[in-house]
């Protein structure tokens, strides 16, 4: 069912991450400008590492609560190299929210838009078409897990003992793997298959030929796939799967991977497909979703006003097309595309870019043209 106004709590982040939001909630407003009936109220948190500093809380119950009660949380990058908890990790907003609210499902698309340009020899629009489903609340990060829903509080809590040795385990579950491969096979039945042959095609990423967790999760993987005939099951070990994400791209159509290696192969992807700049996600539950752009907050360029905020945006976009779908609100569906179809023409342009792909615009200067371009093109 529709709603009146969309709810989003938005976390601005630490170091360039302020600036990102900016431009993404600036780009939301100018479709919520061009949209008769959508609409959206913003809730800005201060959560943050900057928060962890001032009063030794990284994210309050009450603004932990006010993401589990949004419509939707829209974050910008978060963590500071120099601010950690006392066992030396960074304080971790994401794992708090992605396991606290039960975000299993991390959805990463690498995508070679037009008017982008790609690193690898004779790789063209067309050919880099394929989507990332990252375990989001298992594998090896889970040793950052415990009750966060009541704690509201996300810590590492492997072992390190007598300063001699430390100990970080994989955990794989059935529930927690069957539901992910669900969740891949279901989006791979939406998609128009791989760019190389049209197969729909779901490829599961493991080290399955010596750890007894991840040839677990590839049996989990078959039993699940199995019951999906029209889709393709595919293998790759996680060694092997970052030289052919490099040499045949157009192979593949939907990842599923545990949650570290889904993490390090989507930065790897990103640089494929532009910059790292460019790249979106959103973290899906049963009840929440939290959407934001894959990479850190690079405080070195912190009111520089130089970073790519196209990764951002484009996680507003996914977040859109979320509501569109959850509340089957075509409104949402429309904005999504516009934000989609704004950032493509401003690619195709080519003379509002950041450092990163080749130009000399500030972030803002992007924001402004793609919020632009909603408006003209409405």
């Amino acid at each position: 069912m529709q709603k009146e106004t969309y709810v989003i709590a938005v976390i601005p982040g630490d170091g360039t991450g302020p600036e990102l939001i900016d431009q993404g909630i600036k780009v939301l407003e100018s479709v919520q400008e061009v949209i008769p009936g959508l609409k959206f109220s913003f809730k800005k948190l201060e959560t943050s590492s900057d928060l962890y500093r001032r009063t030794g809380v990284v994210c309050p119950p009450d603004e932990f609560d006010a993401c589990r009660d949004a419509d939707a949380i829209y974050k910008g990058p978060i963590g500071l190299p120099d601010v950690r908890y006392p066992d030396g990790t960074e304080l971790n907003v994401d794992i708090m929210l992605r396991f606290g609210l039960d975000l299993y499902a991390n959805i990463r698309p690498i995508k070679l838009r037009p008017g982008s340009t790609t690193i690898l020899k004779d790789k063209k629009v067309g050919d880099i078409d394929y989507v990332v489903v990252r375990e989001n609340t298992e594998g090896i990060y889970a040793s950052w897990a415990g009750d966060i829903a009541k704690t509201k509080k996300a810590q590492a809590s492997g072992i390190i003992l007598r300063d001699e040795l430390a100990i970080d385990n994989v955990v794989i579950t059935r529930k927690g793997t069957e539901r992910i491969v669900k969740y891949a096979c279901e989006l791979a039945k939406k998609r128009s298959g791989a760019p190389i042959d049209g197969k729909k095609r779901v490829t599961c990423v493991d080290k399955a030929n010596v750890l007894k967790s991840y040839a677990f999760f590839r049996k989990i993987f078959d039993e699940v796939a199995l019951k999906y005939p029209d889709i393709n099951r595919d293998y790759a070990y996680i060694d092997a799967m970052t030289q052919w994400m490099v040499r045949t791209p157009e192979y593949f159509d939907v990842v599923v991977v545990e949650n570290m290696f889904g993490d390090i192969i989507t930065d790897l992807g990103s640089a494929t497909v532009g910059s790292v700049g460019m790249g979106p996600s959103a973290n899906i539950g049963e009840d929440n979703a939290m959407f934001e752009p894959i990479h850190g907050s690079a405080p070195k360029y912190t009111g520089k006003g130089v970073v790519n905020p196209i990764g951002q945006i484009l996680s507003g976009q996914m977040m859109l097309e979320w509501l569109g779908e959850r509340y089957s609100d075509e409104k949402a569906k429309l904005g999504a595309k516009k934000i989609e179809d704004a950032v493509e023409a401003l690619l195709v342009e080519g003379t509002t870019l950041t450092a990163d792909l080749g130009g000399g615009s500030k972030t803002y200067e992007v924001g402004d043209a793609i919020a632009r371009k909603i408006k003209e093109m409405n």
